[in-house]
């Protein structure tokens, strides 16, 4: 039997075709950027910061060099103020950083909730980089939990990678009685890290576009500028925020 041509659509049915296309681009626009965070530029800080984040934070390691505490903490621009800091304590199986003595000490004494954090090297051990981890950081009541930064895999497998992550997770964990951070930014998590780690809190890095971490699951901290200036520090510093209000920033300090 011989098939029946089809009709060509009408000039009508193109043009109502073309129409829909349209609102539904517009309608898919429109809502990327609604969902964008509104951004104000602060000249003292150097930087757009985010307006739906009421508390906001840096991180530093020895490349700040020598840190005024008390100058950082009394900084306040508009409704801007920092209310902690991120202090890199270790690296890999033996390494300390040079001014982690200083800035935990300063910082606390400034009234700054801090958090130490550890750079992990995939390679290596990781509940030997936890001891070495615990060997130089005591944390108190007001801290906030301990930090693993991992963002490298150094050419180990995804499976080795995630051993000694674990390993170091669980050590921390045992000694300090709290779940640590993760540290890490979009991708890296999405590709090793994902599903298995999903009941840590995360601390997430994207600072590349004004727009919201990419990424499905809830995440506690936000790292969006590499290029902020504070009072207090020579050069530029980290800036982040946190996801939540004071309450919720409270309940995540170690009691």
């Amino acid at each position: 039997m011989a098939k029946k041509k089809s009709k060509p659509l009408s000039g009508r049915k193109i043009a109502w075709a073309l129409l829909a296309v349209t609102v539904i681009g517009f309608l898919s626009w429109w809502w990327y950027k609604s969902t964008l965070p509104d951004f104000i530029r602060y000249d003292a800080f150097g930087i757009d910061i985010p307006t739906e984040f009421s508390i906001h934070g840096i991180d530093v390691s020895k490349y700040q060099e020598r840190i005024n505490w008390g100058a950082v903490k009394e900084m306040e621009v508009r409704d801007v103020q920092i209310r902690f800091a991120f202090i890199k304590a270790t690296e890999g199986l033996g390494n300390m950083d040079a001014c982690f003595k200083r800035n935990w000490e300063k910082a606390g004494e400034a009234g700054l909730p801090r958090g130490a954090y550890h750079f992990f090297i995939a390679p290596k051990s990781g509940a030997e980089q936890a001891e070495n981890f615990i060997r130089r950081v005591e944390l108190a009541k007001g801290d906030l939990p301990p930090v693993l930064d991992v963002e490298q895999t150094y050419g180990v497998s995804s499976d080795k990678l995630r051993t000694e992550v674990h390993a170091f997770l669980d050590r921390l964990e045992t000694h300090y009685g709290v779940k640590p951070i993760i540290y890490t930014n979009v991708e890296f998590y999405n590709r090793y890290l994902k599903d298995e780690f999903d009941q840590y809190p995360l601390w997430v890095a994207h600072y590349l576009k004004k727009d919201r971490p990419r990424i499905a699951r809830t995440w506690a901290f936000w790292q969006y500028s590499e290029s902020g200036n504070v009072n207090g520090i020579r050069g530029q510093v980290d800036f982040n925020v946190f996801n939540g209000d004071s309450t919720e920033f409270q309940d995540l300090l170690i009691d």
